[in-house]
């Protein structure tokens, strides 16, 4: 069926997702079922809830926007380039999902303990989630490093050299850096539950100028070394502005 095939697969999984989801919240999770006086208006609440909604929604644009911005490099290095990148950021994405479930744990987790009081296991919590970084980062580096290219010929169904070079080039590279990814996810995610609504926004910004930098001065220059190169060390400066946010913020410092 060709891309009407890949289009009914998307939305038959997702619609299955969601049946399984719904009898699984009616058969076991029947408290998140709303009632009639969970729809009593409270300013104070909705205000706090629109703003951080669409604090993270800002936040996910500015991300998106960067992205594009660098995909616009990208597109100017031709086909081969655009399809070996593709693939990477296929097989890359598999690689960061323990991360990112990781990070969605820990917003979760900060938030609760906030509200708890419990400033201390909010900070062991973090640092936990750190030591997780580390040895997913370290499996991530031994998977890519041993099997990459099988990989790439896989997910891209192509043996063209230079496409699989590319491929394993970027995500070799992009996996010594996923712990510190992992930071950046975590750190984000927890000043997110504390609250924080300015400090993610300004660590987007940070990507935002960084991918600017590269689509539009180094990207030009170097090729695909440059996109290469372009997250990993974005994700260096941004893993530092944010986790000397958290723990500089008056809460976790025990000034709030």
């Amino acid at each position: 069926m060709g891309v009407r095939g890949a289009a009914a697969a998307t939305v038959i999984a997702q619609g299955v997702s969601a049946v399984l989801c719904a009898g699984y919240i009616l058969q076991k999770a029947r408290i998140l079922i709303p009632r009639r006086e969970d729809f009593i208006l409270e300013k104070k609440l909705y205000r706090e809830l629109a703003g951080q909604g669409y604090a993270m929604a800002f936040m996910g644009s500015v991300i998106n926007i960067g992205s594009v911005i660098l995909q616009t490099g990208i597109n100017s290095l031709g086909p081969t380039v655009i399809a070996g990148h593709t693939t990477a950021r296929k097989l890359f994405m598999l690689c960061i999902l323990p991360y990112t479930a990781m990070g969605m744990a820990v917003s979760t987790f900060v938030s609760q303990n906030k509200g708890a009081g419990q400033r201390e296991r909010i900070i062991r919590g973090v640092r936990g989630s750190y030591v997780y970084d580390l040895v997913c980062c370290v499996i991530t580096i031994i998977v890519m490093f041993l099997f990459a290219d099988e990989l790439a010929v896989l997910i891209s169904g192509s043996a063209n050299p230079e496409l699989i070079g590319n491929v394993v080039a970027y995500v070799q590279f992009a996996a010594v850096f996923t712990g510190i990814l992992g930071v950046l996810h975590q750190t984000r995610l927890a000043l997110q539950g504390l609250g924080a609504r300015f400090t993610p926004v300004i660590s987007s910004c940070i990507e935002l100028a960084g991918k600017c930098l590269f689509a539009w001065l180094l990207v030009p220059q170097m090729g695909y070394r440059a996109v290469i190169l372009c997250e990993p060390l974005i994700w260096c400066v941004m893993a530092l502005y944010l986790a000397a946010a958290f723990f500089t913020n008056p809460y976790i410092r025990g000034k709030n």
